[in-house]
């Protein structure tokens, strides 16, 4: 099966310079990158693509045992760059698509010289020391309400995950995101992303890397914002001027200069 059709790649903006990979997140597909894309390609290739499961993917391509772990995310990921035959790419990763990018990063050092985490959390439940923003029982009492009613739950959770209440049309672009993924592909993915545990892997981390936070953001509050720049050594945090888990729809301008900024900066 063809990669590039397996996993619907778009490649497009300029024809020369450092390639951009563009990872969407849980419920979503590369179609949430759509407000950054033009702001980044005059000066970039861009690749953009959807995970086995999501958006225009081969949906027959899915199955249970690869994508039950972050580590079938990210050999997607790596495929992709495989078949595009990238070499020092930027993989700019939102949400648990940082930890895919961190994943993959060192899995194919040679396709993959920097990263940018869009809102990253490597572990979502709070334990001992370490705050992920969530206890135990609220992941599981989530995953429950996820399991029993997708897409109830989707259109309850969805504007709180967006956050900019005064911006109702955000939320309800991410409702109907998470309402066109196939509520049984979406509960392995969800179960994926929420029990994950990724705080190890960001010490393998050596490429340059920027940390994307908002000022607010109940998915991944600051404190982790501030455990992951503390353990990606040589790392760069800017927190934008947004509000909610995903800047690049809330604050797209923000999210680009920021990127642009990192790009520009003469990263190796």
């Amino acid at each position: 099966m063809s990669i590039l059709r397996r996993n619907n790649v778009r490649v497009t903006g300029a024809t020369a310079g450092r390639p951009v990979v563009l990872v969407h997140g849980f419920g979503c597909d590369q179609n949430m990158w759509r407000l950054v894309e033009p702001l980044l390609a005059e000066d970039h290739p861009l690749v953009l693509f959807d995970y086995v499961g999501a958006g225009r993917s081969d949906l027959s391509a899915w199955q249970q045992d690869r994508y039950s772990s972050l580590d079938g995310y990210a050999r997607d990921l790596v495929e992709v760059c495989e078949e595009l035959d990238l070499r020092d790419a930027v993989v700019v990763g939102h949400s648990v698509s940082a930890m895919t990018g961190v994943l993959a990063a060192a899995a194919a050092p040679e396709r993959i010289g920097a990263l940018v985490m869009v809102c990253p959390s490597p572990r979502y439940i709070d334990e001992d020391d370490y705050r992920g923003g969530f206890s135990a029982g609220d992941i599981d009492e989530l995953l429950e309400s996820l399991e029993s009613n997708y897409l109830g739950w989707s259109a309850a959770m969805a504007p709180v995950i967006m956050g900019n209440p005064d911006r109702p049309e955000l939320g309800e672009e991410l409702t109907n995101s998470f309402c066109a993924t196939d509520p049984d592909i979406a509960r392995v993915f969800a179960r994926t992303t929420f029990l994950s545990d990724s705080r190890k892997d960001l010490e393998t981390v050596t490429v340059p890397t920027l940390i994307l936070e908002c000022e607010q953001d109940v998915i991944a509050p600051r404190e982790v914002g501030a455990y992951v720049h503390a353990a990606v050594k040589g790392s760069e945090l800017v927190t934008l001027d947004a509000v909610g888990h995903c800047p690049q729809l809330s604050a797209p301008e923000a999210t680009a200069s920021a990127i642009r900024s990192f790009l520009s900066s003469g990263v190796r």
